[in-house]
């Protein structure tokens, strides 16, 4: 079966639907029938743009990511200098997680529902996880952190954190910890 041009309104549909669903019921709960109707395609046309589920899951995985490639491409823009371009990261986050329909990352979220870091669906996260730290290390040197790799980590961890905090604890506490604890990274051996 040929597969069908990535742009098409049917393709959007089915990730449109796929973003909806996955992040609030979760990816093994949603069938191929679900998401089928859910973008008014047949099953063919479903196939024909993602050969299985884990397609589309891969598929909406790397939209998540580009979403999150030009959310911090536009800040870079924005803002000028890289503390505050942290800063506004973290910010993206505070509001990610105090959000009424806010459910956790949806990176963490795949990962959890594939355990195999060799399976396409936890490359693509990896890719993405690699991404942030590289951008998070570069920031953290263009700061003249003495320690930026270490740095970005730690950010990374304090990021996944307020993601889950956010979802399981209050938001407003896990987003002012967060603040805090980035405010402290950030002045570390100063």
């Amino acid at each position: 079966m040929q597969r069908a041009p990535d742009g098409t309104p049917a393709r959007r549909r089915l990730l449109r639907a796929a973003a909806r669903l996955f992040y609030s019921e979760g990816i093994q709960s949603v069938g191929v029938d679900r998401l089928v109707a859910e973008a008014e395609v047949t099953k063919a046309t479903f196939y024909r743009h993602f050969p299985s589920k884990d397609d589309l899951v891969r598929a909406y995985i790397q939209e998540r990511d580009q979403e999150a490639r030009a959310t911090a491409d536009t800040l870079i823009e924005q803002v000028s200098d890289p503390s505050n371009v942290i800063a506004a990261l973290a910010t993206q986050v505070s509001y990610q997680v105090c959000t009424p329909d806010f459910r956790g990352c949806a990176f963490i979220g795949a990962a959890v529902e594939y355990p195999d870091p060799g399976h396409p669906v936890r490359l693509a996260v990896a890719e993405h996880r690699r991404w942030f730290r590289t951008l998070l290390t570069r920031l953290l040197s263009e700061t003249g952190h003495p320690q930026p790799e270490a740095a970005a980590q730690t950010l990374v961890l304090l990021r996944d954190g307020a993601m889950m905090g956010g979802y399981l604890d209050d938001p407003a506490a896990t987003t002012a910890a967060l603040r805090t604890a980035i405010d402290h990274l950030l002045l570390a051996d100063r």
